[in-house]
């Protein structure tokens, strides 16, 4: 028999990790990470002729951190920890348009990508790794994916023991709330930490301002919910069994 306080703080507990893993599945798929506002290009042949450069080099073009860099400072990038986006004008002779209809074009990072090693000087691969930043790289997209399985186990976990009514693994599922927590924040600081690296290493031009995206600030905001639903499913299970053992040595008296 499960006391209604207990019941109640499970129930929220449910509802913020539910909460919590749609907030951090969203920020994992979309590319409002990190976004760039990049000044007004000019009309000029040679300008325009750069711009569409960087447009075909981004889209098809061999995968090179410099090249994207440079393209998403130029074209109103955005980016994210599996894409990289740019606003570009949907006619091939925008130039000549006031004000183009623009549109967002996007690629993702594949597997591989992912593990390629960064380097002090980006787009020179005979130069020296920047050991930080490719570490800082790959925990900012393993770390969700981890935060994620954490919180899938402890989904397993849960129905087994309402399979078997007991709120006994209730414990352990709040110990993996809180590490999925944990590990959402840590995708958030790797991130934010590569980024500045990265500026420092290739510095945006100058006009072009930075910001942080929505996507971010989801799995910002998911982090603390993981832990608010661990906390409450650790007081739960802590309280319970401390109840149970005081019935336990009543009835045994």
């Amino acid at each position: 028999m499960v006391d209604n306080r207990y019941a109640t703080a499970l129930v929220i507990g449910s509802v913020l990790s539910l909460l919590a893993t749609v907030y951090l599945s969203v920020a994992v798929g979309t590319q409002h990470w990190y976004q760039y506002q990049s000044p007004a290009a000019g009309s000029d042949a040679t300008n325009t002729s750069e711009l569409r450069s960087l447009r075909d080099d981004f889209r098809d073009g061999d995968f090179d951190e410099k090249t994207y860099s440079d393209t998403l400072f130029r074209l109103n990038g955005t980016l994210g920890l599996w894409w990289r986006c740019v606003r570009v004008p949907a006619d091939s002779h925008w130039f000549k348009e006031p004000d183009p209809k623009m549109v967002t074009e996007c690629v993702s990072f594949t597997l591989p990508q992912q593990f390629i090693p960064k380097y002090k000087e980006p787009g020179n691969h005979n130069g020296q790794e920047d050991l930080l930043r490719t570490y800082l790289w790959r925990c900012q997209f393993l770390l969700p994916l981890v935060s994620l399985g954490l919180v899938f186990l402890g989904a397993l976990i849960a129905l087994c023991a309402c399979l078997c009514r007991s709120l006994t693994p209730t414990l352990g599922i709040g110990v993996l709330h809180l590490l999925a927590g944990l590990c959402t924040l840590a995708t958030v600081c790797c991130f934010l930490a590569g980024m500045d690296l990265l500026h420092r290493a290739n510095l945006p031009p100058e006009g072009v301002d930075r910001s942080l995206g929505w996507s971010l600030y989801l799995a910002l905001i998911s982090s603390p919910l993981h832990m608010m639903a661990a906390a409450l499913l650790l007081w739960a299970a802590r309280s319970h069994r401390q109840n149970y053992h005081r019935m336990t040595a009543y009835l045994v008296a």
